[in-house]
């Protein structure tokens, strides 16, 4: 979500290709010698999956999803990865507590493919079964001594508890501190933008307008939606822009403001007009017709690479991921939320929940008045879309085809452009791709994605020599 290639590696995957049929937990006795035979074979094919993925696919953080729960498994994970040149993390999750374990097989065990027939009895019977065959050789990290020199984290009881040992880089840190942040504990994450504005009735955008007369009915009616689904301990979250406040106000509960949330800071700070307010961008309060009209070169890039496009001096979709990243780790941390927030901010938090790409994520529908309620649920999240019956203009804006793209002639799409366009200091002027605006750092694929703060120039230059990578209980950085 943040731009860092991830893909996770699910042993069970490949241990069901292997195995067409699971039949019972006997499959998992550590005394089974032809299933320790094949566990161990698909575990290597995993990890030469995994190996193609980092070196050859230009991934970044690869996720070995598998028990790993013996010193012997660990260790060959540690060989692939120093022959490799990868840098291991892992993490355990350890949990002795009968309620949260039967919890967790009916959630996400019942509807595994090993059990078809989704009998819950006989789910939970096979299951707690195979848990005993792993308690068997089960042998746990140890911080004081066999496991003293590995990076990894403990999670214990679903995060009761926290044991950390020695976390070397930015991205360990960021999967400490995500796993310290998140729950299991059953929420809805409501999601809405604000009612509809005067500005979205004449299709304008930027600025900071009032509610439309249709705008203020939805706020009644999000009231009446939110009182009738006597929702615990509700909190609400606006932007700071009068548009979501004024949705806020009109349900007469408390709310909390993020300057975060403000809608993504592109057009409207595009280029200063002379002569006019200061830092007012020519594109404020203008429609998108207009600027297709005045500016069709800015115009036409932007509909080329939407994610990735930055106007001068403001944000691109890439940029507003980075910025919303406190905000999806505090939706994490919360139980049910709703959140009155804009079109752009609205698509990264779905984007984020329901795992789209970046090619996706400018093009997600979110109309107005439309309530999106998100439910967590094992791997993944269920959706579902409440309109309120309130009429509101359309302000979505479908992908563009490549055959009626603008650009100009001499210019073809080039993925890794991010905004618009600087003269070099010579003569003999051409126009390149600038890939920062000013003010901002440059944006290098290997470094600053990772590691936007690195301390100086060698640190910069050592990380974008690295690439980072996860394997399932681990984490991995592999060198030139």
């Amino acid at each position: 979500w943040i731009g860092v290639p991830t893909k996770v590696f699910n042993l069970g995957v490949y241990r069901r290709e292997a195995v067409k049929s699971y039949q019972s937990y006997d499959f998992f006795r550590h005394d089974n010698e032809e299933a320790m035979r094949i566990r161990k074979h698909c575990a290597l094919v995993a990890l030469e999956d995994v190996k193609a993925y980092l070196t050859e696919d230009c991934g970044q953080i690869a996720v070995f999803d598998a028990t790993n729960t013996t010193r012997e498994r660990r260790d060959m994970i540690l060989t692939f990865a120093k022959e490799n040149s990868f840098k291991v993390f892992f993490v355990e999750s350890v949990c002795d507590d009968p309620e949260v374990i039967a919890a967790n097989i009916l959630e996400v065990k019942v509807s595994s493919p090993d059990y078809p027939e989704r009998n819950r009895e006989n789910v939970m019977d096979d299951f707690l079964k195979r848990i005993e065959c792993y308690k068997v050789t089960y042998q746990p990290l140890d911080p004081a001594n066999y496991d003293k020199d590995l990076s990894f984290i403990k999670v214990i009881n679903v995060g009761q508890r926290f044991l950390v040992n020695r976390v070397q880089d930015y991205i360990q840190s960021k999967i400490v501190y995500y796993l310290m942040n998140i729950h299991v504990q059953p929420r809805t994450i409501y999601l809405c933008r604000h009612g509809e504005s005067e500005f979205n009735l004449v299709g304008k955008i930027g600025g900071d307008s009032g509610l439309s007369t249709r705008g203020k009915e939805f706020a009644q009616a999000l009231k009446k939606f939110i009182k009738e689904q006597e929702i615990v301990d509700l909190k609400v979250w606006t932007s700071q822009l009068k548009r979501t406040i004024q949705t806020a106000e009109a349900l007469g509960v408390p709310y909390e403001q993020w300057k975060i949330l403000n809608e993504i800071d592109a057009v409207s700070s595009m280029v200063e007009r002379p002569n006019t307010e200061e830092g007012k961008g020519v594109c404020e309060e203008m429609t998108y017709e207009e600027i297709q009209r005045k500016y069709p070169e800015e115009f036409a890039l932007r509909d080329q690479e939407k994610y990735l496009y930055r106007y001068p001096g403001g944000e691109s979709y890439q940029d507003l991921v980075q910025r919303l990243e406190p905000v999806i780790m505090e939706l994490e941390r919360q139980g049910n939320v709703l959140v009155i927030s804009h079109q752009a901010v609205m698509r990264c938090l779905l984007a984020y929940f329901l795992d789209k790409s970046a090619d996706e994520l400018p093009y997600l529908r979110c109309p107005l008045h439309t309530v999106l309620a998100l439910t967590p649920v094992a791997y993944g999240c269920k959706l579902e879309m409440i309109s309120l019956n309130v009429e509101a203009v359309d302000t979505h804006r479908d992908k563009p085809s490549t055959a009626t793209n603008n650009l100009p002639k001499s210019q073809t799409p080039v993925r890794m452009r991010r905004n618009s366009f600087t003269p070099l200091a010579s003569s003999d002027t051409v126009r390149r791709p600038r890939n920062y605006s000013v003010g901002s750092r440059p944006l290098n694929p290997a470094g600053s994605l990772l590691f936007p703060k690195a301390r100086d120039v060698a640190d910069e230059q050592k990380l974008q020599d690295s690439v980072q990578l996860q394997v399932g209980s681990a984490c991995l950085e592999q060198l030139p």
